[in-house]
């Protein structure tokens, strides 16, 4: 499996020079690189003799094998976020057609997603969602970027997958520190944890630096550090929980006024979903603290509320069954990233592979697969494929 490996790899490194800028790999939903990357992968699946089709979504579909067959679909996300590497989301799919290399004895549908990220409109996953019939109202938003790329949004339903299909496998790079910290190739997720996201801001009242008296202030940054060092400190009293402040926006933001108010954010995950929705509440509290102490008044806005996604038992058995016959050791895990598998999994029973993330680095161009693991990954689905075909 190495030398298809390798050809892997090779494909994902040429794929990332589709981009929106020279020099660095951008390629957001249906942007004009999408359509080199369509026809490249398109090229290979003629190839091997699938048939093809972009959706209305914009999703790249290879079909091995009959029509109306039971089928397995593997797929992931094609588009990036800005800077990205080569591999995220785009080594999933191109480790999709590479099995089909293998011939697998049932039939496989390879899927490509047009839409992971959410950089281009500012929420996620558009073409999982289209594929599961779950975009809603959002169509509305993304229907003139479908128009653009020559697709019809009416068309959207015919989107969905096929009544055919009878599972999802995502491969995917872990996107941090564990397996290569266990050493270890592979990881079977077990589910996708759940998230919250909130906007919060503190509003106090800017003034002189130099002519108000630190008592008298209503420092709105100052109320904000304090918040989010106890945001640091939450995985303490919640175990497993990570916590963010990942964005601050400070105004008037000059050196010489105190700060008046801030705008946060916060993203809290967590494997289970009571420890999170408690810790999220703990955390406003304490916000709202910080606040108090400096007469500075802080308000919240929920922006994202979803669930943990556990992945299939059955077809993780079936990963682990392939995992052992093909030598590699079993090692089960949480993804605290979001991944179209989420999205799939209430639908169609699903399950993830992971691969070792070297340094743990994704969503960066220093992001990189060992050409071991990828033949690991490269085995392991093709024992996947054969059990499963074989308990059908």
């Amino acid at each position: 499996m190495i030398a298809l490996a390798e050809k892997v790899i090779r494909c994902c490194r040429h794929l990332s020079t589709m981009t929106e800028a020279p020099g660095r790999t951008t390629r957001t939903f249906l942007s004009p690189p999408m359509r080199d990357v369509h026809a490249e992968l398109i090229q290979w699946m003629h190839e091997l003799g699938m048939s093809t089709r972009i959706d209305a979504a914009g999703n790249l579909r290879g079909l091995w094998g009959d029509d109306h067959a039971a089928r397995v679909i593997i797929g992931s996300h094609l588009d990036t976020v800005p800077n990205a590497g080569a591999f995220d989301g785009i080594l999933g799919v191109v480790l999709g057609i590479a099995l089909v290399e293998t011939k697998p004895e049932m039939a496989v549908e390879v899927v490509g997603f047009s839409e992971e990220e959410g950089v281009r409109f500012g929420f996620p996953f558009v073409g999982s969602r289209a594929f599961t019939g779950t975009l809603g109202q959002d169509v509305d938003t993304v229907a003139p970027a479908i128009r653009a790329y020559g697709l019809d949004p009416d068309e959207l339903p015919a989107a969905r997958f096929s009544p055919c299909s009878a599972a999802y496998l995502e491969f995917h790079i872990e996107q941090g520190p564990i397996l290569e910290h266990l050493n270890l190739p592979l990881g079977i997720v077990d589910r996708i944890v759940g998230q919250s996201r909130y906007q919060l801001s503190f509003t106090g009242n800017a003034n002189h630096a130099g002519t108000t008296p630190m008592h008298l202030r209503n420092d709105a940054l100052a109320a904000a550090a304090e918040w989010i060092t106890e945001v640091e400190r939450s995985p303490a009293e919640f175990a497993g929980l990570v916590a963010t402040v990942g964005l601050l926006n400070v105004t008037p933001n000059a050196v010489n006024i105190v700060p008046g108010e801030v705008h946060a954010s916060l993203d809290v995950r967590h494997a289970l979903d009571p420890v999170r929705h408690s810790a999220c509440k703990s955390l406003l509290g304490k916000a709202n603290d910080a606040g108090q102490k400096r007469g500075v008044v802080v308000t919240h806005e929920i922006r994202l509320d979803q669930p943990a996604v556990p992945m299939d038992a059955n077809l993780r058995d079936h990963l682990a069954k392939a995992a052992e016959i093909a030598g590699y050791p079993i090692h089960h895990m949480d993804s605290g990233a979001g991944h179209d598998a989420m999205i799939v999994a209430p639908h169609l029973p699903s399950a993830m592979l992971f691969l070792r993330s070297p340094g743990g680095i994704s969503h960066h161009p220093d992001e990189n697969v060992l050409a071991e693991d990828v033949a690991a990954a490269l085995t392991v689905g093709a024992h996947f494929l054969g059990s499963y075909a074989h308990a059908g």
